[in-house]
């Protein structure tokens, strides 16, 4: 069972930095879950607008799960190799102040605990036993809340991104090439409403907001997103102009 938000926060405040950090990836992963479904089903409805030949369908289904599943996977990588980037400058620049002026860092760490509220002399003590202990994790956390052992890795993310969006892809893939031409789109519609309603309740569960609200959002969504498409498709098969 997949531990709620209460589980990693506690009183509003993390709890267990760890199990939140896995469930904002998690999060993250239904998103793109979500773009993959709501891409893909307008575009496969969309072609099932003009025809209802299965070759044309397959090939623009296909094609946009590749194709948001790249896309996706790029997007992530540059977002967080940039992230990565700064984390690591940042590193780097609070070593060469920790080397180049230990006791002005050392005050500066005292006076970050004195305004959290402890005493002068319980601040100090605070900030000389975790300069003892690590200096340069303890400026890092305090400062910038960033754990120079937990810098996010570009490829992983990536990798997730991509394999989230084909996920939530194949659902509509499906849905729209098994069942009989005249079914197809009916079918597409209630497979991807369904889906959508699940995840959109499940995100919003995971991030401990309104689950009924979000799951409405995203419904309202994809639904607009598939009748534009196939509405769409109708017109332009009905023009002529493609068919």
């Amino acid at each position: 069972m997949i531990p709620g938000p209460e589980a990693a926060f506690h009183g509003g405040e993390p709890h267990r930095p760890e199990l939140a950090q896995r469930l904002n990836w998690l999060r993250a992963g239904i998103l793109g879950a979500n773009d993959g479904i709501v891409s893909v089903a307008a575009i496969v409805v969309g072609v099932a607008g003009v025809s209802t030949s299965t070759g044309p369908i397959l090939t623009a289904g296909v094609a946009g799960l590749v194709g948001g599943a790249v896309s996706m996977a790029l997007g992530e990588y540059v977002s967080v190799s940039s992230q990565r980037d700064s984390q690591h400058a940042l590193i780097e620049k609070e070593r060469t102040e920790l080397a180049e002026q230990p006791e002005e860092e050392l005050a500066e760490l005292a006076a970050m605990y004195q305004a959290k509220g402890l005493s002068p002399a319980t601040a100090l003590n605070v900030a000389e036993e975790l300069t003892a202990h690590d200096a340069l994790s303890a400026h890092l956390s305090i400062e910038m809340n960033i754990d120079q052992d937990d810098v996010v890795s570009a490829w992983s993310a990536a990798l997730a991104s991509a394999v989230a969006f084909t996920l939530g892809a194949i659902l509509p893939l499906l849905a729209i090439l098994l069942p009989p031409p005249s079914l197809r789109v009916p079918v597409t519609f209630v497979a991807v409403i369904v889906a959508l309603g699940l995840t959109g309740w499940f995100g919003a569960y995971l991030g401990g907001s309104n689950r009924g609200r979000a799951a409405v959002r995203v419904v309202v969504g994809g639904a607009l997103a598939l009748a534009a498409t196939f509405i769409i498709g109708n017109v332009l098969g009905a023009s002529g102009m493609v068919g």
